[in-house]
């Protein structure tokens, strides 16, 4: 049987202005530390990078004779491809590949250049909420399927449901577009209602839905027996308001223990990760440190909120970067106890500077240590008990077989 390779899941969402509050902006020591979340296929780890954001004064760059001898070839060759070659050329993406291009040359896995979908897509994502119908989305051999709806979302709420079949978007026939077609689609139209057509089980249905602020959710939450089980799927903007939201209920419901599940967490933002942290570890206690060519310094907790129960974190594979710091910061600061199998090992930190195109450029700066002083990019984080098992998010609580041994282990 022909093996059919899946797109990365597209949310529909449609872009909105929003006034930031205070509240929304997370800073820490007068710069915005994130890990960034980017997802590749199905069948490939997820690799993440630690990113520090901060604002470059053009004027004050100086360029050398030999540099500008530089930038003049590259001058020409970009005018001589656009007057001489043969076929058409789209400017932008030309100037696209050729930043790509220097960037791709420091063969860095972490350094690279996001164009302005992929920068787009990235933060809101990372956002935690966008304006749009909560579903995500992806081509298969049958069309493009709807693989996940968000709960209490519009789409939710007007009938929209997992397996979904999109054949038609209002009156365009969309059964052979691919998934960021439908998507851009649905983000062109202006109106506040949209009909969509699905094909569930042989049987067309068509459904209006009403699009609005959509809430991703990033966090869940069960309690067994006495052992709270609180799973993070990434570190959004809201992950934290999430996180103690189900930690607090389930103290309230008398829990003994915690068991934080951050297993196929790539990241997501550092200070998500770090104010999660916040909540158990003791005042004045490291929670990770920066390494760069020049120095190295710490991050100590500095909120008086802690706590004094078991905790466990479960990690595997693709664990990685905000995953690592969380898990590395309770176990190393706090006491707590790491499952599972060994974490995928990013330990690097990228700076970035967003461009007048849209886009943005990253490249690494400097390493990541664990409160102890200890790097794990390309080694990862071992687990204090290790149990193998396959995680497929989503599945039934009896079907996730490490799950069951990691809480049996840690009671």
């Amino acid at each position: 049987m022909k093996k059919i390779k899946e797109e990365k899941p597209k949310k529909v969402k449609i872009k909105k202005e929003v006034e930031e509050t205070d509240e929304k902006k997370i800073t820490l020591n007068l710069i915005e530390l994130l890990v960034i979340l980017v997802i590749t296929s199905l069948s490939a780890a997820v690799i993440s990078g630690s990113i520090v954001y901060n604002n470059i004064n053009k004027e004050n760059k100086t360029t050398t004779k030999t540099e500008t001898n530089y930038l003049d070839e590259i001058e020409k060759t970009y005018k001589n491809i656009l007057g001489s070659y043969v076929e058409k050329v789209d400017e932008k993406e030309l100037v696209n590949s050729a930043i790509k291009g220097m960037y791709g040359y420091l063969g860095d896995p972490y350094t690279e250049y996001l164009d302005e979908t992929t920068t787009e897509d990235l933060n809101d994502r990372l956002d935690g909420e966008y304006y749009g119908i909560g579903v995500e989305i992806t081509k298969r051999e049958e069309g493009v399927v709807v693989v996940t709806v968000f709960n209490d979302s519009p789409a939710s709420n007007a009938g929209i449901e997992v397996g979904d079949i999109i054949v038609k978007v209002n009156d365009k026939d969309v059964a052979e577009s691919d998934a960021d077609e439908i998507s851009n689609l649905i983000k062109a139209d202006g109106a506040s209602n949209i009909e969509i057509s699905v094909n569930r089980g042989g049987i067309t249905k068509t459904l209006t839905v009403e699009r609005k602020n959509v809430y991703i959710p990033s966090v869940t939450s069960q309690k067994y027996d006495n052992v709270g089980y609180i799973y993070i799927s990434t570190f959004s903007n809201t992950t934290y308001t999430q996180f103690k939201k189900a930690l607090e209920s389930l103290e309230k419901d008398g829990i003994k223990s915690l068991l934080i599940d951050v297993r196929s967490n790539g990241g997501g933002y550092l200070n998500s990760a770090v104010d999660i942290a916040s909540l158990f570890i003791e005042k004045g206690k490291n929670l990770y440190g920066l390494e760069n060519k020049n120095n190295t310094k710490y991050y100590k907790d500095e909120t008086s909120e802690n706590r004094n129960y078991k905790v466990g974190v479960l990690i595997n594979g693709s664990s990685a970067s905000a995953s690592e710091i969380l898990a590395a910061a309770l176990k190393e600061s706090y006491g707590a106890t790491l499952i599972g199998t060994k974490s995928y090992g990013k330990g690097t930190v990228q700076e970035t500077e967003k461009l007048d195109s849209g886009g943005m450029v990253k490249y690494t700066t400097a390493y990541w240590l664990t409160p102890n002083g200890n790097k794990i990019n390309k080694v990862g984080l071992n687990p204090d008990i290790e149990i193998d098992g396959e995680f497929y998010e989503g599945l039934e609580d009896e079907s996730d077989t490490q799950l069951i041994s990691a809480i049996k282990a840690f009671k």
